[in-house]
């Protein structure tokens, strides 16, 4: 066995020893192939190295581009961090505010709109009014969170506001989003931003800390209200006559500037005494899905959706775009570019016509009847004043609040709503109850 393996070894040491010679004899040959081999090892090995690393960046690409999407989805999610409320925690958001509150106090609607380039026309009618009526705002405090891009931020401003006569401020709160322009200036933008924007302040408003603040505010509202019944009975007044000096400003800014002639003017009564002979009715219909409104403004309240082929009757065809039509025995606004006329009546009339033997009772009763009469209860859902007759100079009978329920007894055309107030007949006005 022995022997045999030392024969083996032999014979490869002989092997050896010849390729050594021929290597030997031939080394200007082999020399070069052995380089030409090592170059291609290490080329081999670089290629390999560069694909590892060039996998190795394609694989982190690609871990960071399923963050970015994850980001994404959760900001479309609004899956939003609980960031903490601070607040008056930035000094220039702060005196952003201060002057624009100022600027409300005073009236100064070029601050205003400086500083909000969102108001449109009717809210700032209505801004300047209630300047009117407010000495100042004697406390202003800023609570934060940030917005959805940088410099940007969901404010809640939480005031004071001191009226005029009134003794005792009352407290609010307002939601603004505000932003920085190029300039580096913060300025106040609370509705031009879009859906996404929208729906992240909902949900951030929705965090905890916000609906505690929110709540602590109208805690505080609602017990002065509560305590103190000539503030109570003045915020009421307040409403109601902001919407009705806006309403007669609207009007006024309608009405078309005309120089009469002694021709126009003869033509005038000519057709005037015509229209008291006889009265045009129109029934429109609606030719879109389109909102019922209370009065004629985007921004007003809506009653309810109008179908398509919904039939009214036309009251009045207004210069600003909108119409006030019929509806549920009194009367609500539609955008006149969704409605088209399918119906006119003439009703010969020269006035209400009273016969020698139908006392004046019996004439206003009827007249009464021309309304729609309904019956069971209204509900208030804003405080209002109670009259005793259908109109703002009749005699207040008292205040209701929010939620109260009234006997009905007839929603008049002419805006305000018959009720039954402490066993006697009163009237409110009709944008007030449900």
């Amino acid at each position: 066995m022995k022997h045999s393996e030392q024969n083996k070894m032999h014979v490869l040491k002989e092997k050896f020893m010849t390729v050594r010679d021929w290597i030997m004899e031939h080394n200007k040959i082999v020399m070069p192939l052995v380089l030409i081999v090592c170059v291609l090892i290490t080329v081999v090995a670089a290629v390999n190295a560069n694909q590892k690393e060039a996998l190795q960046k394609e694989a982190q690409q690609a871990a960071m581009a399923v963050a970015s999407e994850e980001t994404t989805t959760s900001i479309q999610g609004l899956e939003t961090p609980v960031f903490e409320l601070e607040e008056n925690a930035h000094p220039e958001i702060n005196n952003l505010v201060k002057t624009y509150y100022d600027a409300q106090a005073s009236g100064d609607m070029e601050t205003i709109s400086s500083l909000n380039t969102y108001l449109n026309d009717i809210e700032k009618i209505r801004v300047q009014e209630l300047s009117k009526y407010i000495d100042s705002y004697p406390e202003i405090n800023v609570y934060t969170k940030p917005g959805l891009t940088e410099n940007t931020y969901v404010a809640y401003v939480c005031s004071e506001v001191q009226f005029s006569d009134v003794d005792v401020p009352l407290p609010g709160m307002q939601t603004y989003y505000i932003g920085m322009n190029g300039d580096g200036n913060y300025f106040i933008n609370d509705g031009t931003y879009d859906e996404s924007i929208q729906a992240y302040i909902k949900k951030i408003t929705l965090q905890d800390d916000v609906v505690d603040l929110n709540n602590k505010i109208v805690v505080e509202y609602n017990e002065l209200l509560a305590e103190d019944e000539e503030l109570s009975e003045f915020i009421a007044y307040l409403k109601e006559k902001i919407n009705e000096d806006v309403g007669e400003i609207l009007a006024e800014v309608e009405q078309p500037a005309q120089e009469e002639n002694p021709a126009d003017t003869e033509n005038a009564d000519a057709e005037t005494s015509a229209d008291t002979a006889q009265n045009v009715v129109k029934t429109v219909r609606t030719t879109d899905v389109v909102n019922i409104r209370k009065s004629d403004s985007e921004e007003a309240d809506k009653i309810d959706k109008a179908q398509i082929g919904q039939e009214f009757t036309l009251l009045e065809e207004r210069g600003n775009g909108w119409s006030k039509i019929q509806y549920n025995g009194g009367e609500a606004f539609i955008k006149s570019d969704y409605l088209e006329v399918v119906d006119e009546e003439i009703i010969e009339t020269t006035g209400t016509e009273q016969r020698p033997e139908e006392s004046s009772e019996q004439a206003a009763s009827s007249n009464e009847n021309a309304n729609e009469s309904t019956s069971g209860t209204v509900k208030v859902i804003e405080s209002v004043r109670v009259r005793k007759s259908a109109g703002t100079d009749g005699e207040v009978l008292g205040t209701v609040y929010a939620g109260t329920e009234l006997d009905l007894i007839m929603k008049q055309a002419d805006g305000w709503t018959k009720v039954k107030y402490k066993g006697q007949t009163a009237y409110v006005k009709s944008e007030y109850v449900e």
